[in-house]
């Protein structure tokens, strides 16, 4: 081959690293220095960009999202929706969303990610569209038996297209993010990069509520984010490379975990494309089914705040208090992922004892409620809330992004399927359990409702027990950012450490 013996041992060793389309006249063997530097380089100087826009992607979901929420009120006044509609439109987004999680990790494994994540912003602004011309033209006064059923349809699609943003998001993080620096500090990566959701459902407040209140009218709190989706569709499609190889980037000697993994195999010299896993194979990834199990418990105590908070606090303070103390919350869950995150990487990536930690402060503030919450002053009631939020958003938003590129090390092709299977997971977990709160409240009052968010708090870390020993008896340890040494006394990995 080409030659020589010495060229064919080349070749070989380059190939092992490059897809075929990749091959150039060989200079030099793509794992030596000079390589890896360029490498390294191209990779840092494109990351930023997939923050960036995989950050506005996610932002772009809730901005839509949350601005209906927003005009639920003209909605039934202006539009003629029943409340009952409005909530049945709730719960099938709930369940599509769940459903769609899954599909939408197993797809961005599968498919090109961006093209996946674009389809869904694309398809979300052509729901919100779809809404505007059920507006527009009046359906609920045309045939209220019609109207309705075409509410409800556009948001069971909805749901699945809004469903893309996390896994695949996720997915294509994970893939830029791949270089040793960013592996030690992934934890503080993945925090502030699930800000997105919270900055979404802030900014979608503030344009409704300048729409509002210059008296224009309300449906154009649903044009506004349909194009920004669209537009940012456009983006992610064309101008969003979701992995490094596209774009020649060899990653295989930019993280030292690399090096303890098995080598693909190679057909004719080339390297084999890895293959996306299935659901039952992700399953058996260790603790993918724990941590599934238990964000769906700390999910369902976020909905429940999420849904019922400003109603509980309604019965305690006028609308306007109520709504200006209930944002405290939303605000508290920003910081709380990028302290999840920060501290884990310090303690070398020992997420689940960190979660641990803040779930095990959070129960006495839950306790604090149920026995004081009729009596608390406002200012302390406030700063509870922005406590809950940061104990409460932190470990929701480290479970579905640097938890689960953690866990993904192990197969490739895997974070998306992972990250929809634990953010599905927690979906359907949480649609199931907001039907106990309603006659939780009637039958025992407000009390039992925290006493219930005590008990999935303690379920929840209780199902990440396993790996929270694991943690502290240092098996599940990244060596790497806890500053272990190999035999060599070189920093590194001398087996492949499970996750």
């Amino acid at each position: 081959m080409f030659g020589s013996k010495k060229s064919d041992s080349k070749v070989a060793s380059y190939s092992s690293v490059t897809s075929p389309s990749e091959v150039e006249p060989l200079v030099s063997l793509s794992s030596s220095s000079t390589d890896k530097e360029h490498n390294l380089r191209r990779l840092k100087g494109y990351q930023w960009w997939a923050y960036f826009v995989t950050f506005g992607a996610y932002f772009m979901a809730h901005f839509s999202r949350k601005c209906y929420s927003t005009v639920k009120p003209q909605l039934k006044t202006e539009a003629g929706l029943d409340q009952n509609v409005l909530s049945e439109m709730d719960s099938v987004f709930m369940f599509t969303y769940a459903i769609g999680s899954f599909i939408s990790g197993r797809l961005g494994d599968t498919y090109r990610p961006s093209t996946i994540i674009a389809i869904g912003l694309l398809g979300s602004g052509i729901c919100l569209f779809a809404m505007l011309i059920g507006i527009l033209f009046d359906f609920e006064g045309m045939s209220n038996a019609f109207g309705n059923f075409f509410y409800l349809a556009t948001y069971f699609v909805f749901g699945f297209f809004q469903s893309t943003g996390g896994p695949v998001g996720t997915a294509i993080m994970g893939n830029w993010f791949c270089d040793n620096e960013s592996h030690k500090n992934r934890g503080l990566i993945f925090g502030t990069w699930t800000c997105h959701q919270y900055l979404g459902d802030i900014v979608a407040a503030i344009v409704t509520a300048v729409i509002l209140h210059f008296k224009i009218v309300y449906w154009w709190a649903l044009v506004i984010p349909a194009v920004c989706n669209l537009g940012w569709g456009f983006l992610c499609m064309h101008g969003l490379t979701p992995d490094p190889q596209e774009l020649g980037i060899d990653t295989t000697y930019l993280n030292d975990k690399n090096k303890a993994k098995p080598k693909p195999k190679t057909i004719a010299g080339f390297e084999e494309e890895s293959k996306p896993i299935g659901f039952m194979e992700a399953l058996m990834i260790p603790n993918v089914a724990g941590y599934a199990f238990a964000f769906g418990f700390f999910k369902l105590t976020n909905y429940v705040l999420f849904f019922w908070l400003p109603y509980f606090l309604s019965l305690h303070f006028d609308a306007a208090t109520a709504n200006l103390v209930s944002t405290l919350y939303s605000f508290g869950m920003m910081p709380g992922g990028i302290i999840v995150g920060k501290v884990s990487d310090i303690f070398g990536g020992r997420r689940a004892c960190v979660i641990a930690c803040f779930q095990v402060l959070l129960v006495p503030l839950l306790w604090l409620f149920a026995v004081t919450s009729d009596d608390l002053p406002m200012w302390a009631m406030m700063v509870i809330l922005c406590c809950m939020g940061i104990l409460i958003g932190g470990p929701n938003n480290i479970l579905t992004s640097a938890v689960a590129a953690d866990l993904s090390e192990h197969p490739s092709k895997s974070l998306g399927t992972i990250t929809g299977i634990i953010n599905g997971s927690g979906s359907i977990t949480a649609a199931a359990g907001l039907l106990i709160v309603g006659p939780l409240t009637r039958q025992y009052g407000w009390s039992s409702v925290w006493y219930f968010m005590m008990f999935l708090t303690v379920c929840g870390t209780g199902l990440m027990g396993p790996k929270i020993l694991k943690e502290l008896r240092g098996e599940d340890v990244d060596e790497d950012t806890a500053g272990l040494k190999g035999k060599n006394g070189e920093k590194g990995y001398q087996s492949d450490v499970k996750v």
